[in-house]
């Protein structure tokens, strides 16, 4: 069915990004993507309608970015920094710079994608950032939605690197449970949102499993018997303190931020259709391995 609606994605070269504009495009909607170069966005722009060029970080540049635009949808953040840019330069400003074009053009809804179990994270750079973004969406005058998933099915791409390797290295007793989410499925879901109500909202995937699963599943998708190696907990604790006086936010900021939930449950509410077999199984596939 056809929309008149014209959505804004912002972050639309990473993985949950490609998704959304795929997603969007799906139910007619008219769209318009933030990149910092036409070379960028090439994989997906055969999605999108419009292409502005421009970087969040640098408001001068995106002046008239939501002109005309009815939904903002931004997953903009980083997991490894670069360019010399900091948690608080791209997943607090960047934002914060998005939402100030959006309330100058009247935009009537933002959604913004953050990190599921916030609440327990808030100790960390990169949560730090993103939620004093959420914080000020949502005291905003703009309908917002906040959108809290759980890892995704490409952060669970590293256990299957390892496990080509050899071996995979997992902390306590390999039994903290996750359950992450493909994009397709979390692009699905955060429309569905946009189009019924505002607010926030949890979210994972469908299968809930155990690190060792997750290890062991990468190891049958290359058809290896599993070797796990698990790391006493105190080990992870020492190495993030370490890195956190050694090192600059630019390194220990992701380690740090990794290391802590590998180290905890993180069970969101139930959502989605992929699998995670599925997506080892796809990647397996793409790299002939």
């Amino acid at each position: 069915m056809a929309t008149n609606k014209r959505a804004l994605v912002v972050g639309a070269t990473g993985y949950l990004g490609k998704f959304l504009v795929k997603e969007l495009k799906r139910r007619r909607y008219w769209v318009r993507a933030l990149s910092r170069s036409s070379q960028k966005i090439e994989p997906v722009k055969q999605h999108i309608d419009e292409v502005f060029l421009g970087e969040a970080t640098k408001p001068e540049t995106i002046n008239g970015l939501c002109k005309n635009i009815d939904i903002v949808i931004s997953s903009l953040g980083i997991t490894k920094q670069k360019d010399g840019f900091t948690y608080m330069d791209v997943d607090y400003q960047g934002n914060r710079n998005i939402l100030n074009q959006a309330l100058s053009e009247n935009v009537s809804k933002f959604l913004y994608v953050s990190v599921f179990n916030s609440e327990k994270l808030r100790h960390l750079e990169i949560i730090k950032a993103k939620e004093k973004f959420a914080q000020e969406l949502k005291e905003a005058d703009i309908e917002h939605i906040i959108v809290r998933p759980n890892g995704f099915f490409s952060d669970m791409a590293e256990f299957f690197k390892m496990a080509v390797k050899g071996k995979v290295y997992l902390f306590g007793k390999g039994e903290f449970r996750a359950n992450p989410i493909h994009g397709a499925d979390l692009a699905e879901a955060c429309i569905n949102r946009v189009e019924t109500n505002s607010g926030e909202f949890d979210i994972g995937g469908p299968e809930i499993l155990t690190q060792n699963e997750i290890a062991t599943l990468a190891f049958e998708a290359l058809k290896k018997n599993p070797k796990i190696t698990k790391i006493p907990l105190w080990i992870g604790n020492l190495i993030i303190k370490v890195a956190r006086i050694f090192t600059s936010v630019k390194i220990y900021g992701p380690v740090e931020f990794f290391m802590t939930v590998l180290a905890m449950d993180m069970v969101a509410p139930t959502y989605g259709k992929h699998t995670l077999k599925e997506y080892f199984g796809k990647i397996k596939e793409a790299n002939n391995v």
